[in-house]
């Protein structure tokens, strides 16, 4: 059921991929069989521009099925021909790169240039680095462990992963998602969110047009508490990774370790970003107003908490405050449009909530408002700065997920490092100082997944991203994803040809 509303093809040139519904299953596109459908609706104007039907259980058995029956001959296949398959996704990729621009911006709200110069090329990167990592799953050397035998370890495929990605980033996720998986060997099911499932779809079919087999890749686009759950508890998905909130992370866990499956999950954050007082103030205050703001702040390794030594503090405040009331928000597809709405309504009234409830006990100093007049019916807020606010209070503490920074102040090296520990989540922070050995005591000290010093957001395909504590366990890119995405064997070959063992006197003999 297509509704395209008023949209125009300039907005979303891709109109027709899916025409046959937002179900690819087994290598087509297919309608979901739930019995309920859902809108895929542009932030930036509130209005629907694609109704789909739903998927159901049995959807979900059908594509668990076509992965199943594609992984004999995808995990047979040799590392160098799912490499070549790779290398000819990347290039479609390539090829499609302004479509999968202008429909990620549609659905997400993101300006169009941060999809074109960050969310499309990563993604094709991410491929090629995958094409070429997928030639280089190798295990220990082999050797004479322990004198009679050989010893070597084989990395295997796990089987059907059952994947589960988030609204944020829809391209980025599924291609995290998919890609180490499929490299090494197994098969996918993924469950974008409902709300952003346009390029997911426009990726599975990329791969089938650069020649993966059918039912290598499938995508089942339904409710969470639906199709989702399914897919997790499913007894033929051997493997389970998800992306989202912390709190329904748990559920999956709970869910997954019900059947035993290999589990990886990519939870919340609430990244610190602490400023020394030897910092380099213009770039501090640059790099916290764009890795605040990135994607509407939609971002789990966004920069959220700002802690800056007492001597910076105020200068700090005064021109981030400044410089965020430049940012230019409004209609994601315009020249010169920094920042877009958020994802929808909802999670700006979230936001806005957040930020309503810490007037009470902290200082809004720029934003804290929805734009009105021409964006008014958009899910748009505008940049906020807020100081002054306690360690223990909501809004230090709690995933706000929107383009909110929060700035407190500290003292001591020993005070601004245990500030930035100072929370459930553990993904991702950063440290500005120009003294190599606080820095360093920085990235030692900060539990979190990846600490930035001197930048803030920078991701690279070569390098792994994942969490500590509550942001969860596991990682994604890079060659250590297919820690997740293999199982290991030891193989051991006995040397000595001897029928009676030495060892075999401690079951029956003497020596």
């Amino acid at each position: 059921m297509h509704n395209p509303g008023s949209v125009t093809p300039e907005r979303f040139p891709a109109q027709e991929y899916f025409a046959d519904g937002a179900q690819f299953i087994a290598g087509r596109l297919t309608k979901g069989t739930s019995g309920h459908t859902h809108a895929v609706v542009d932030p930036a104007t509130g209005e629907d521009v694609y109704t789909y039907e739903l998927a159901g259980t049995d959807d979900v058995d059908a594509a668990v099925a076509a992965a199943r029956a594609a992984f004999p001959g995808w995990s047979g296949a040799t590392p160098g021909e799912r490499s070549d398959a790779l290398h000819r996704f990347a290039a479609v990729l390539a090829e499609r790169a302004d479509d999968f621009a202008r429909a990620e911006s549609l659905q997400c709200g993101k300006p169009l240039k941060l999809t074109r110069e960050f969310d499309i090329p990563g993604t094709i990167d991410n491929t090629a680095f995958f094409a070429g990592a997928a030639r280089h799953l190798q295990g220990q050397s082999a050797g004479e462990y322990s004198g009679d035998h050989t010893s070597y370890v084989r990395r295997e495929p796990i089987g059907v992963v059952g994947s589960i990605a988030p609204w944020n980033y829809p391209l980025q996720m599924a291609a995290w998602k998919i890609l180490p998986a499929i490299a090494a060997g197994n098969t996918i099911v993924l469950k974008p969110a409902e709300l952003t499932p346009l390029t997911s779809l426009m990726f599975a079919q990329a791969a089938t047009e650069a020649g993966i087999p059918d039912g290598v890749i499938n995508i089942i686009t339904g409710a969470g508490q639906v199709a989702g759950e399914y897919l997790v508890g499913h007894p033929d998905v051997a493997m389970t990774s998800f992306t989202g909130s912390t709190a329904v992370g748990k559920r999956v866990a709970e869910i997954a370790t019900a059947t035993v499956k290999r589990i990886h999950l990519e939870l919340g954050g609430k990244a610190p970003f602490v400023v020394f007082d030897d910092a380099d103030l213009e770039a501090a205050v640059n790099g916290a107003v764009a890795g605040s703001l990135i994607n509407t702040g939609q971002d789990c390794t966004a920069a959220t908490r700002a802690y800056v030594q007492r001597p910076l503090y105020e200068a700090f405040v005064e021109k981030t405050a400044a410089l965020m009331a430049s940012v230019r928000v409004g209609d994601p597809f315009a020249p010169g449009t920094d920042l877009g709405p958020l994802i929808s309504h909802v999670q700006r009234d979230r936001v806005a909530a957040f930020v309503d409830r810490a007037r009470g006990y902290a200082r809004v100093v720029t934003g804290g408002e929805a734009p009105q007049g021409d964006l008014k019916n958009g899910a748009y807020y505008r940049p906020t700065l807020v100081a002054d606010a306690a360690q223990d209070s909501e809004i230090v503490q709690s995933e706000l997920f929107g383009p909110v920074l929060v700035v407190l102040p500290f003292d001591t090296d020993d005070e601004g490092i245990a500030l930035a520990n100072d929370t459930p989540y553990g993904l991702a922070a950063s440290a500005w100082s120009r003294d190599v050995y606080r820095a360093n005591r920085a990235t030692r000290e900060i539990k979190a997944g990846c600490v930035w010093i001197n930048d803030h957001i920078p991701i690279i395909s070569e390098m792994p991203h994942g969490g500590y504590k509550a942001s969860g366990f596991g990682k994604d890119m890079s060659a250590y994803s297919f820690e997740e995405y293999t199982q290991i064997k030891h193989v051991m070959f006995d040397n000595t040809a001897v029928a009676r063992k030495d060892w075999h006197r401690t079951i029956f003999g003497d020596r």
